[in-house]
């Protein structure tokens, strides 16, 4: 068997055909799925995270974002062949170009503030649904226009313009929020519908600089965030494998599930660790955390399957510090009328323990407030 070679990360940058810095960069985000050997400090990679981080860059050029392919490689794992690779990019890019030919038909944000204020004109209170609803009208949008998202799914495209739109009017007193959610027109906002063409256009081009510092913060937690599960999962990776083990039941047990304990290692069959529904123990689910690398296939589910056979159990949970295969994916879909089993991957996994504080804790806490319209009613 040909020895595995094994080079710095510089060096791999390069036979990539990346500069440190850039290889350095993308090697961090994509670091769940490249292989590395670490010797105290210092990181190794081998052929095969050439191989991954090659293909990471081939997607890239052909029109790619780094989060579609992260995503893509979420879902169906890493491509084995040159024409796997080919193929990610074919059916991704021409969905992509379709979503993208109808986002780009939506109207900019500056375009949607004279259509707002038209809306609002006749000095009357109008709820956010109401606001958009005559916008749409006003513009003759279509429901697959309305219904395009940004390229992460999160929010839909229209929805995200019309409240920065509505933010920067607020921001220069042409609208008021009267209530909660619902605004009206005020002097200046009727003033600047009856300015001419180029004091609108002059006023736009302000307004469009006006940010929502709200969504500034939502942005940087977003950051924050990506980055701690990028540390947890390599936190996870370092651990003891009895104490990922100890890890992932307390876990489970913290989300409710039940009372866990970790097997014992003389006969756990291949099961790590136990999760008692009931007191009796009469419904359990087993569960098996692995350390892994590489991407988990459909032998190593079925065996764990098998193992929960041996057990005469209907339940269990699979959990690596990698990913998942498509294929394994797959085998476990074809169970679902047979046995539940739930395979959580390293970045799941990091996304669980954050929500349930299992091995994070608060490093800074912010309150973002907002005015109880409620308070100021009444005589």
């Amino acid at each position: 068997m040909k020895k595995p070679f094994y080079m710095t990360q510089i060096a791999l940058s390069k036979k990539v055909g990346w500069s440190e810095a850039n290889g350095r960069w993308w090697i961090k985000y994509f670091s769940e799925f490249i292989p590395v050997k670490k010797d105290g400090r210092k990181k190794f990679f081998s052929d095969e995270s050439f191989d991954v981080l090659s293909k990471i860059k081939f997607l890239s050029e052909n029109g790619l974002t780094k989060n579609e392919i992260l995503e893509i490689f979420k879902k169906s794992g890493i491509p084995k062949t040159e024409q796997e690779t080919t193929d990610l990019i074919t059916n991704n890019i021409s969905f992509k170009y379709h979503d993208k030919e109808i986002a780009n038909s939506l109207p900019a944000q500056k375009e949607l503030l004279i259509p707002l204020l038209n809306v609002l004109r006749d000095k009357k209170p109008y709820t956010t649904t109401m606001i958009n609803d005559g916008v749409i009208d006003q513009l003759g949008l279509s429901e697959e226009q309305l219904n395009i998202t940004y390229s992460d799914g999160k929010e839909f495209i229209f929805a995200n313009r019309m409240r920065s739109a509505r933010y920067s009017l607020k921001k220069e007193d042409y609208i008021e929020e009267v209530s909660k959610y619902t605004y009206q027109i005020t002097e200046e906002g009727l003033e600047l519908l009856h300015d001419n063409s180029k004091e609108k256009e002059d006023e736009i081009e302000e307004l469009e600089k006006v940010v929502d510092p709200f969504e500034t913060i939502q942005e940087k937690v977003e950051e924050i965030e990506s980055d701690l599960i990028k540390d947890l999962i390599d936190h996870l990776k370092q651990a003891h494998w009895r104490r990922l083990e100890t890890i992932v039941v307390e876990l489970l047990t913290s989300m409710g599930y039940g009372d866990g304990e970790v097997t014992k290692r003389t006969n756990d069959g291949g099961l790590d660790g136990i999760i008692k529904e009931d007191k009796l123990g009469l419904d359990n689910i087993y569960v098996q955390a692995k350390r892994w690398e590489n991407t988990v296939g459909s032998p190593e589910v079925m065996g764990f399957s098998g193992a929960l056979d041996a057990k005469g159990a209907k339940k269990g949970i699979f959990i690596t510090t990698s990913n998942f295969s498509k294929a394994a994916e797959e085998y476990v879909e074809r169970l679902v009328d047979v046995k539940k089993i739930v395979l959580i991957d390293g970045r799941k996994l990091a996304k669980l323990m954050i929500e349930n504080n299992i091995g994070v804790s608060n490093k800074k806490k912010f309150v973002v407030k907002e005015v109880d319209f409620s308070y100021f009613e009444g005589e």
